[in-house]
């Protein structure tokens, strides 16, 4: 018996040679009717193995459709990261030259010990990771209070990784009804196209040329409803971007490239001196309790995110493709191992769920691990060449790429998910919740209410145990309500923490 159990597991390394492996069921493209109907086979027939090596054409192929997301990644991920330390540098009194170079510096992490090692190879079910941008308001307050960033973001990756590792991720994703789902695609991708059209605008008015902006985004428009027409929308992020800098710089808008190639300082002594870098040393223990409230806040915020990014791949995916949707804990473990890693080499990035890839790599109907690849490989050129990052930043291509590659897919996919039973009474909730606070709080008192009975679908609460309706919603709310009062994120109400410190 101990000899056959042995010669089992000698087998497991030659699974892929089996009947049931991707390599013995993919078929060509010739062998189907459309397109389509070959990437929904792919989806099906991929057995991604999870913490073990991955390769190309044994669990995976690379198509043309995986550059959509790598694109649209990486042009998220440039914007976003230079955000994310811009949001730190500017109250410390650092350079834009300090912004773009930490920024380069982060984007090299990312791809190469995380972006294709992770996501590429040894677990393709964890989506990459990507930017905390919700938290980017936040930061100015952080570093106000006394946070240091190596504090925040060793203490955001821990607690990251003690909520995968224990399966929290998947916990609250399973609580969380379709209606609060759909209420949450819906606030964040209103909010998000509002907000990209503002800020286009806001760039061709400044630069006396208002009319351009409106051009720009009537033609994306035209351009995003026929995509949907001829069932192509996954081309709406490098066609969109592409029409925007074509009519902007057709119009005369400028565009500078100051960016030149060259590598980042890659030294985290020179980032975390005292004198050179974030001037700053290492942090002590009074930077640590600075950064409890908003690190407990950050990786709260993760749930919805990482909850979104799911749901939109279970919405665009066939129903036979469940082996290769994101998984939530490991993503978050990732995600967590990200931050620690990034932090302490040096970087000023807040990580989270890569939107700005899974949304295009949904449309497309594209598995994670080849476009993380590619991904990974734009990420190195970008942050190397220079160049590109002045491209990604410039508002027509940026605000297009959002809008029509993120914010308005995730409309279409709330109003999907709303669409049936009472689940437009809790999706009403959150919309309202939220933008009474923000998306954390309007997503764990829609949750509580929800599987309490008192909206949406009362028969699925009388189906939960008491700990999953009642318990674990109320403690959430509570702990979240706590924190968000304690940095001051309810409208009108003082901070807690500054309330203290003016009576100390």
């Amino acid at each position: 018996m101990l000899e056959a159990e042995l010669d089992n597991n000698r087998t497991l390394p030659h699974a892929e040679d089996d009947a049931s492996s991707y390599r013995a069921l993919h078929k060509p493209r010739e062998a189907f009717d459309s397109r389509a109907d070959y990437l929904e086979h792919e989806l099906t027939i991929m057995a991604p193995r999870r913490w073990r090596v991955n390769l190309p054409f044994r669990d995976y192929r690379f198509e043309m459709e995986d550059w959509v997301p790598a694109i649209a990644a990486t042009i998220g991920k440039i914007v976003m990261v230079a955000a994310v330390v811009a949001a730190f540098a500017t109250p410390l009194g650092l350079s834009d030259a300090f912004v773009i170079e930490n920024a380069r510096f982060e984007m090299l992490i990312a791809a190469l010990l995380f972006v294709i090692l992770f996501s590429g190879i040894l677990n393709p079910t964890a989506n990459l990771s990507g930017t905390h941008g919700p938290l980017i308001p936040l930061i100015p307050l952080i570093v106000a209070s006394g946070g240091h960033p190596m504090a925040f973001g060793l203490m955001v990756g821990a607690l990251g990784l003690a909520l995968g590792a224990f399966k929290g991720g998947s916990l609250l994703t399973r609580l969380t009804s379709k209606g609060v789902c759909g209420g949450l695609l819906l606030f964040l991708g209103f909010m998000g196209v509002t907000s990209q059209i503002k800020n286009l605008f806001s760039w061709a008015e400044g630069i006396d040329m208002g009319y351009i902006a409106f051009i720009i985004t009537l033609v994306a428009l035209l351009m995003y409803a026929y995509l949907e027409q001829v069932k192509m929308r996954w081309l709406a992020i490098p066609l969109g971007s592409g029409l925007a800098a074509l009519i902007a710089f057709t119009l005369g808008a400028p565009l500078e490239f100051t960016t030149e190639p060259g590598l980042p300082n890659l030294n985290p002594a020179y980032w975390w001196g005292e004198n050179t870098g974030w001037q700053l040393g290492l942090p002590e223990l009074h930077h640590f309790l600075a950064v409890a409230p908003f690190a407990v806040l950050a990786v709260a915020m993760w749930t919805p995110d990482f909850l979104g990014h799911r749901v939109f791949q279970e919405l665009n995916y066939p129903k036979k493709a469940d082996k290769v949707l994101m998984n939530v804990d490991d993503t978050m473990c990732v995600a967590a191992a990200r931050q620690i890693v990034g932090t302490s080499l040096g970087g000023g990035q807040l990580t989270s769920s890569w939107g700005t890839y899974m949304v295009p790599a949904a449309i497309a109907k594209r598995p994670i691990p080849a476009g993380a690849i590619l991904t990974g490989l734009l990420c190195v050129v970008a942050a190397v060449w220079g160049y590109p990052m002045d491209l990604a930043v410039w508002p027509p291509v940026l605000s297009v790429a959002l809008i029509v590659g993120v914010f308005l897919p995730l409309l279409e996919a709330g109003l999907q998910m709303t669409r049936e039973g009472k689940t437009y009474q809790s999706a009403g909730i959150v919309v309202f919740a939220s933008t009474l606070v923000n998306p954390v709080f309007g997503w764990s008192l829609t949750m509580l209410l929800d599987n309490l009975g008192v909206i949406g679908d009362k028969e699925r609460g009388q189906s939960m145990s008491r700990r999953d309706r009642w318990i674990i919603p109320s403690i959430v709310f509570v702990l979240l309500c706590g924190v968000m009062a304690a940095v001051g994120m309810f409208p009108g109400v003082p901070a807690l923490l500054e309330t203290f410190r003016a009576l100390d």
